[in-house]
């Protein structure tokens, strides 16, 4: 929307600073629930956005690809524009100083589809597609910048001044949403803001990345395992992973052959002065994963970027004074899991829910908001404490597998089905259960990685668990196996999925696990011990 006058004034119901990722999802999924809306984005950026306009985030999982295909209606959109991912594969040298090839890797691969889809995403591409779509769905886009926010006192309206060019407009908007990532425009001027290692778990992470194209994908893998797999081992998200440090590969674009690749380091191990520019961060590759090397060579360099400090998060996610803030704008911890999409996730289908409450004067309105802020918080600090001590244990294969596999039971097992379930929406559900078991598997989870730390430490080999392969637990468990019929029979309305189950079955086997887990790294003593056998019974 252009502005002649050098000063306008212009009222919505939703005003939404950010034409990010975030942005246009909120928007459009606003657009798609509550009608006649009346909604504002604002960005400074252009609108056809540059192939290097790009940022760290490009994989998708179970739970975002649900979010953006099935609550968005973007499935045909995304197969027709995006890359498909089949699944996480996992790779550790078997000598640091010999990975010329694949096969100087161990790995636990992804072997088939998963049952639920995912892609890999060129960022650049679907924010300028999805603001396009809101725009003809009756979003008014200014193309400006942010200079200054008045926050209103509960119900009081929120004003936000824009400069677009040289003229200034006033936007006035009882919800205000920040999605403008680290430009943290609520987050600084509410001091809403947490960063550094002492209140991040102990995070204290950077990343640096490149995007190339016209890669020659045949230098990582030929595409050729008959008797191995059902599915591509390129078009994945690839780790490789090292002391201190995992690194991402990511096709972005099928017909450029565009590739990400990029390093998420902790700076006690690795200093941000060994991979900050280009030359350096090449240099990395080629000494400690030098087949990655040989694939970013093959092609042509689109772009570097270098980020000294990946984490932080919020105090308050969405506040009684009708502000809220959403994807990077309200935390990001690695890229590791792809939780920052999922995290926005959640997010955004709790803030419209709000927003809709409030519209419609419903009485419990600031109920939900009450109760999503904490469900949401509490799901942000579950995020940042899966990346605890990776600083130690990313490079040990034996270790990190183990833990990669019990992390997934409970993605599997939890988060996929009380998402699909929108379980996450229901107030009752989450005052019952969701912080009651939120703790115990958080309490079970720090005392197991004390203990991978301690198996570390004697450098044990307790053999290695794969992700995606069945019959490693009793009772014939693999990872995705289901516990309700909702996929089959298409148990998509709230609360039809049955979490209960799940989560009876998943607490079972996650106990199976543990106890394998001791036998393996500590012997019967271990498994006897009362201080393990707790955890068992918790």
């Amino acid at each position: 929307m252009s502005v002649n006058n050098t000063t306008q004034s212009q009222a919505y119901d939703v005003v939404i600073m950010g034409a990010g990722i975030a942005g246009v999802c909120q928007a459009r999924h606003l657009l798609l629930n509550i009608p006649n809306i009346k909604i504002a984005l604002i960005d400074p950026r252009p609108e056809e956005r540059t192939e290097k306009d790009l940022k760290i985030g490009e994989s998708t999982v179970e739970v975002s690809t649900l979010f953006f295909g099935k609550e968005l209606g973007l499935y045909d959109y995304l197969i027709e524009n995006h890359p498909p991912k089949f699944g996480l594969n996992y790779h550790w040298p078997k000598d640091p100083k010999n990975t010329q090839t694949i096969d100087d890797y161990y790995h636990v691969w992804s072997i088939k589809q998963p049952p639920l889809a995912s892609v890999l995403m060129n960022r650049a591409k679907f924010e300028r597609d999805v603001l396009k779509m809101n725009k003809e769905m009756g979003v008014d886009f200014y193309n400006g910048r942010v200079v200054n926010v008045d926050l209103g006192s509960g119900d009081i309206p929120n004003n936000v001044k824009v400069k677009i060019g040289n003229d200034y407009l006033e936007l006035t908007t009882k919800h205000l949403i920040d999605a403008a990532g680290r430009k943290f425009i609520i987050g600084q001027k509410t001091d809403n803001l947490l960063f550094g290692p002492e209140k991040l778990a102990g995070l204290n992470n950077g990343s640096a990345w490149v995007r190339v194209k016209n890669v020659d994908r045949t230098i990582f893998h030929s595409g050729y395992d008959p008797t191995g797999a059902t599915c591509s081992h390129y078009y994945a998200t690839n780790h490789m992973m090292g002391h201190g440090h995992w690194i991402w590969v990511i096709p972005t674009d099928t017909q450029t052959m565009e590739l990400s690749v990029g390093v998420s380091h902790h700076h006690e191990v690795i200093p941000a002065q060994s991979v900050n520019t280009k030359e350096k961060f090449y240099a990395f590759l080629e000494s400690n994963h030098n087949i990655l090397y040989q694939l970013v060579k093959s092609g042509e360099d689109i772009d570097f970027h270098y980020l000294p400090r990946v984490a932080h998060k919020s105090k308050i996610l969405f506040s009684p004074d009708n502000w809220y803030v959403i994807g990077d704008a309200a935390a990001i911890f690695d890229p590791f899991y792809s939780l920052g999409m999922v995290m926005m996730t959640f997010q955004m289908e709790s803030v419209t829910e709000i927003i809709r409450a409030k519209l419609a004067g419903e009485p419990d309105a600031e109920k939900k908001r009450a109760v999503y802020n904490a469900y949401n918080l509490g799901y942000v600090e579950s995020c940042n404490h899966l990346l605890h001590d990776h600083a130690k244990q990313l490079g040990h294969a034996s270790i990190m597998s183990w833990r990669v596999y019990l992390e997934n039971m409970w993605w599997f097992g939890m988060i996929v089905p009380l998402y699909v379930g929108k379980w996450h929406l229901d107030l009752k559900f989450l005052r019952r259960f969701s912080q009651q078991s939120r703790q115990v598997i958080r309490t079970l989870m720090s005392h197991v990685y004390e203990q991978f730390n301690e198996l570390i430490e004697k450098d044990a080999n307790i053999g290695m668990m794969y992700v995606h392969r069945g019959q490693q637990l009793p009772f014939g468990y693999y990872m995705t196996q289901e516990f309700d019929s909702y996929l089959q029979n298409t148990k998509y309305e709230s609360q039809r999925c049955n979490v209960f189950a799940y989560m009876k079955n998943i607490y079972f086997f996650v106990a199976l696990w543990y106890l394998k887990f001791l036998w393996k790294g500590f012997g019967l003593k271990g498994v006897l011990s009362p201080g393990n056998l707790k955890y068992v019974f918790a």
